[in-house]
C-alpha cells in the first residue's frame, strides 16, 4: 500500500507540475486568442487539403468550445492535430468573459452552430468542450434541440455533475451555475429521450478542478455517453494532452464509422 501512495502521490505531483506549466505557456498565448475567430470558407479540395490524411475529410466540421475565463487560444494544439489528420473544417467559438448565464451561452452556440452548418454546407456538427465549454455545450444539445445539429459531443473536463472545487468563486453566477445544487445541473437530470447526440466525456482523477474527480463523468440513462478516463492529465492540460487529442480523433472517427450516412452528409 505504501508503494502505491507514493506512486499516486508521484503522479499528482507531475500532473500538477505539468498543469502549472501549460498555464503558463497558455497565458503567453492568451492575448492570441481574445478577438472572435474569423470566419473562413472552406478550402478547395484541389488544394492543399486535398493531399491530407483522409482520416477526417468526410466528417462534420468541428466547433471547439473553451471553459470559464478562457479564450480559443487554448485549442491551438488540438486544431493543429485535427488538421494535421484531415479534418477540414475546424473552428473555436469565444463566449465573453463576462457571460454570467450558461443558458444564454447556450442560445449563443445554438446560433454559431447554425451559421456553421450554413457556411460548410453540412447538416451536422461535431463539438468539443473543454471544462464549462462542454456543459455549455451539452445545455444546448440535451435542453435546447441541439441534438438535430450536433452529431457527437466530445467534453474534456466538464463538471456535469457540479463541482465543488473554490467555493469563494461561487460570487460569480456562472460559477454557481457549476455547482452539484444548481438549478443547471438539476435540468440536466432530467429526462432526455430520443437524444440523437453520442457523447464522450474524457476525465482525469488528477483534474484538481473537478471535485470530485468523477462529475466528469457523463451518467444519464437517456444519453448515448462514453466515459474516458485518461491517467494523470490536469485540468488545463486536457486541451494539449497528446494522447486525449488521439483519442478525441478516435471518437469522432467512431461515430462516422457508426452512422457514416446520417453524420457526414453534406450539401455543397
Amino acid at each position: 500500500m505504501g508503494a502505491l501512495t507514493v506512486l499516486s502521490t508521484t503522479a499528482s505531483l507531475r500532473a500538477t507540475l505539468v498543469d502549472a506549466a501549460v498555464l503558463v505557456a497558455h497565458l503567453i498565448l492568451y492575448p492570441t486568442g481574445i478577438a472572435q475567430e474569423r470566419s473562413l470558407s472552406a478550402p478547395s479540395a484541389t488544394g492543399s487539403a486535398a493531399r491530407l490524411p483522409t482520416e477526417g475529410r468526410a466528417h462534420p466540421p468541428v466547433l471547439l468550445l473553451h471553459g470559464f475565463v478562457d479564450n480559443r487560444s487554448v485549442f491551438v494544439l488540438l486544431r493543429h492535430s485535427l488538421h494535421r489528420h484531415g479534418w477540414r473544417h475546424v473552428e473555436a467559438l469565444n463566449y465573453s468573459p463576462l457571460t454570467c448565464d450558461l443558458r444564454s451561452a447556450a442560445e449563443l452556440l445554438g446560433r454559431h452552430v447554425e451559421e456553421f452548418c450554413a457556411r460548410t454546407g453540412h447538416h451536422r456538427v461535431d463539438i468539443v468542450g473543454h471544462s464549462l465549454g462542454g456543459l455549455i455545450a451539452r445545455y444546448y444539445v440535451q435542453r435546447r434541440g441541439g441534438d438535430a445539429r450536433v452529431r457527437t459531443l466530445i467534453t474534456l473536463g466538464t463538471p456535469h455533475s457540479g463541482t465543488r472545487v473554490a467555493p469563494l468563486m461561487s460570487a460569480h453566477p456562472i460559477v454557481r451555475q457549476m455547482r452539484p445544487d444548481s438549478d443547471v445541473v438539476a435540468e440536466l437530470a432530467l429526462p432526455a429521450p430520443r437524444c440523437r447526440t453520442r457523447c464522450v466525456a474524457f476525465w482525469s482523477a488528477a483534474d484538481q478542478v473537478m471535485v470530485p474527480a468523477t462529475t466528469a463523468r457523463i451518467v444519464h440513462p437517456d444519453l448515448r455517453a462514453e466515459n474516458v478516463h485518461v491517467d494523470d492529465v490536469g485540468h488545463l492540460a486536457l486541451p494539449v494532452n497528446a494522447t486525449v487529442a488521439a483519442g478525441i480523433r478516435e471518437a469522432l472517427t467512431a461515430s462516422a464509422a457508426a452512422r457514416p450516412d446520417a453524420d457526414a452528409i453534406s450539401v455543397a
